[in-house]
């Protein structure tokens, strides 16, 4: 199943790089789903009725886990289409207290540098549901 989403480009708390640069992260996601991700996370911003029941179907959903060592949160992810010529994936942390309007993604290349994004703009999504 595919869902379409859109939400607005905002800034991170900048750790995603430093997430995105461990090597069994790394690792990880060569190995899951076919790319080593460009350092840090594209966030997104949803809300709304239609977002929440998206959000809870992926919390639901088998998706493509992450697992960690010891000491680190496991995560789910989604295979994405960012407007329609981007592949990444959407990241789920398994983290209490994860901000519920936060989606945030990793590709294999600068997602605001390869659209042409600043923070604001509205960013169409296909997210793969499995």
């Amino acid at each position: 199943m595919v869902v379409e989403l859109e939400g607005e480009l905002c800034s991170g708390l900048g750790e995603g790089a430093i997430f995105t640069e461990l090597d069994w992260v790394a690792r990880a996601f060569r190995e899951r789903l076919g790319f080593i991700p460009y350092p840090g996370t594209l966030n997104l911003s949803l809300s709304g009725e239609d977002w929440m029941q998206v959000r809870a179907m992926l919390f639901q959903a088998h998706g493509i886990p992450i697992e960690p060592p010891p000491g680190f949160c496991a995560a789910k992810c989604f295979a994405v289409t960012l407007n329609e010529c981007v592949e990444g994936a959407a990241v789920l942390p398994d983290v209490s207290g994860y901000p519920a309007d936060k989606f945030e993604i990793v590709a294999p290349v600068a997602v605001r540098r390869e659209l042409g994004l600043r923070d604001g703009d509205r960013v169409r999504l296909r997210v793969k549901v499995t």
